[in-house]
């Protein structure tokens, strides 16, 4: 195997490289967790890429990918982990796409092998049992004429707050909301997905500190979406008066679980996810402070200036 691998590079091809799949379990409920692991097989100081993974309507995506390598010398042998949640009663498909190896300057892709899990409905299999209720008897009596009013009454007051509300709406749009009150707002959509009940600590308090960076990226320019822990510091190091300590202790620890693939207990989660939300109204604080000191210079250059006129 070995010399066919070198006889390969040598004519400038890559050898054919082994992917294999495994799911477990191969049969879940609908909402119930399923993992699938890809494994590849390639030649030392090959470069393997795997893809992002499923995720569409069907199919949901639990965690980031997980890959681990293989203490093997003679081979490259990498398996990535995938934690899927299927939404559909039914048996599904799921295709994961093509690994790409690179040894040097060649380049390959390699198509995953699908994979197929049975999804059952968590609705009993015989509902025969459901008897529904007799249908009542026909009324005899003529119905009164005083609901009809009511509902017509209902119905002209609907359309007049509705007019009244398209008129309001034209006149003036309504202001977006700070970053602020979006961050407060996501939070506790987050809090509403009750994450830390299902054992999800490690989602729960990733997007905590998603929510807290995009609220970082809407009140300071500098602060990217797309930067790095080390990148965003530095951005951030150049506004004053920033708690900068408590923002690195929050963005590091998250790091080693988003990258690093740490454990996540429930109370470490509900610290951090403490931690992001404190944060938020002690950087406005800073914030809106430099605004007013910037605007009360502004003011007393501009008196300085009508003055010397």
């Amino acid at each position: 195997m070995i010399t066919l691998v070198a006889l390969a590079l040598l004519q400038g091809t890559i050898p054919p490289i082994p992917v294999g799949i495994t799911v477990a379990p191969e049969t879940v409920t609908v909402g119930d967790h399923v993992t699938l692991r890809v494994t590849v097989r390639a030649p030392k100081g090959a470069r393997i890429t795997f893809p992002v993974g499923p995720d569409s309507g069907q199919i949901e995506a639990v965690d980031p990918v997980a890959i681990a390598t293989s203490p093997e010398t003679t081979v490259v042998m990498q398996t990535a982990s995938y934690v899927i949640t299927a939404w559909e009663p039914h048996p599904l498909t799921v295709p994961l796409g093509d690994v790409t190896v690179t040894v040097g300057s060649q380049v390959e892709r390699v198509p995953v092998p699908e994979a197929h899990v049975a999804v059952r409905s968590v609705l009993p299999r015989d509902t025969s049992l459901r008897i529904p209720k007799p249908a009542r008897d026909l009324l005899t009596a003529p119905r009164p004429w005083w609901p009809w009013l009511l509902a017509a009454l209902a119905a002209v007051g609907l359309v007049w707050w509705f007019l009244w509300w398209w008129r309001r709406r034209r006149q003036r749009e309504p202001a977006a909301a700070p970053a602020a009150v979006a961050a407060e707002r996501e939070f506790a959509r987050i809090d509403a997905l009750a994450l830390l009940d299902a054992g999800e600590c490690g989602r729960h308090q990733t997007l905590y500190v998603d929510a807290f960076r995009d609220y970082l990226a809407a009140r300071i320019p500098a602060a990217e979406r797309h930067l790095t822990t080390g990148e965003l510091l530095t951005a951030l190091a150049e506004t004053p008066r920033l708690p900068m300590s408590r923002i690195e202790a929050l963005l590091v620890e998250t790091d080693l679980v988003k990258f690093a693939q740490r454990g996540v207990t429930r109370d470490t989660a509900v610290k951090i996810a403490a931690a992001a939300r404190e944060l938020v109204p002690a950087i406005e604080k800073v914030l809106l402070a430099a605004a007013a000191a910037a605007a009360a210079a502004d003011a007393a250059a501009k008196k300085k200036a009508e003055k010397a006129a």
